[in-house]
């Protein structure tokens, strides 16, 4: 079992520390930004893993309970084979920080998703206030997309139930209707992409531990990525140029093109969509979206290893 852990905490650190921010430094995502937010999904889980079967395997040598839970149904070969009554005694610490651990994340993860209720839902009370229900007797408005009157030139999705597409007339009189389609699917590509609940994931895993270089750079990068990933969507339908332009025109007013601006990623991604590069070829392609897929096995297969090998 020693070893066991030896090697889950070598590749857990690997993964979360000199891996991400070799792959921050990298270009390539920005080509296939879909790829890259894959490989990044498979590197935290990865770290998540080994730390679970990390706790696992610790927890069974420390509690008796928990190991007669968990190897009931294994042949004593199997248990003989992960000397579980010898475990060093480091091993109740590791286990006790990592169920610490498990504990915090989930609070963390329970506190965004209730955030992000909260948020959706006041949200929408704002939206109910701004364009309130019409009389009875009068057709009610259907399909997701709303038009609220303001000035502001502003398009956005809200997840929920129903999901909603809300633009403003202001984004109407500003965009042209090629430049408006093109607004509208990067929306909806953001809503078919099921972004928001990436989106909650990576930042809950930041906010828990804002120092484990992993889930910091998970956070910032899902951020940047499902822009870029929903930029695509709308250039690819609309073409490279007519996203760009409805991008500037929609965050003009913001300083889109400052470089002391804070929406420093706005001018990033209408450079990128002005100066399109070339997508990761098919054949990179899938070895990159295969070795990320089956970098989460490793942690599993140094687990159950000593039962297999026991068992052949």
């Amino acid at each position: 079992m020693t070893v066991c852990l030896l090697l889950l905490f070598t590749v857990g650190v690997t993964a979360a520390v000199p891996v991400p921010r070799a792959l921050t430094r990298s270009r390539w995502p920005e080509r296939d930004p879909v790829v890259g937010l894959w490989v990044w999904q498979c590197l935290v889980a990865t770290v998540l893993l080994c730390c679970l079967t990390s706790l696992a395997l610790g927890a069974a040598a420390v509690f008796g309970t928990v190991r007669t839970q968990l190897f009931a149904p294994a042949p004593p070969a199997v248990t003989a084979a992960y000397n579980l009554s010898a475990g060093p005694v480091w091993a109740a610490l590791i286990t006790l920080l990592l169920a610490a651990g498990a504990a915090w994340t989930t609070a963390m993860l329970a506190r965004e998703l209730a955030e992000a209720r909260r948020r959706r839902l006041s949200s929408r009370a704002h939206l109910r206030e701004r364009a309130p229900d019409l009389p009875a007797g009068l057709p009610a408005a259907r399909g997701p997309l709303l038009v609220l009157e303001d000035e502001y030139p502003d398009a956005w999705w809200m997840p929920g139930s129903p999901p909603q597409l809300i633009v403003t007339t202001g984004a109407l009189r500003r965009l042209t209707h090629h430049q408006l389609d093109a607004v509208l699917t990067h929306e909806r590509g953001h809503a078919r992409a099921h972004h928001d609940w990436l989106l909650h994931l990576s930042t809950a895993l930041a906010t828990g531990f804002p120092r484990i270089p992993v889930f910091a750079h998970f956070c910032d990068q899902t951020h940047r990525l499902v822009e870029l990933a929903a930029d695509d969507t709308a250039s690819r339908r609309c073409g490279h140029l007519t996203t760009a332009l409805a991008l500037i025109e929609l965050n003009q007013h913001r300083g889109v093109l400052s470089c002391s601006s804070s929406r420093r990623l706005l001018g990033e991604r209408v450079d990128r969509l002005l100066e399109p590069r070339p997508r990761l070829g098919r054949r990179r392609r899938a070895l990159a979206t295969t070795t990320a897929a089956l970098v989460p096995l490793v942690p599993l297969l140094i687990t159950f290893a000593p039962g297999l090998t026991a068992l052949a």
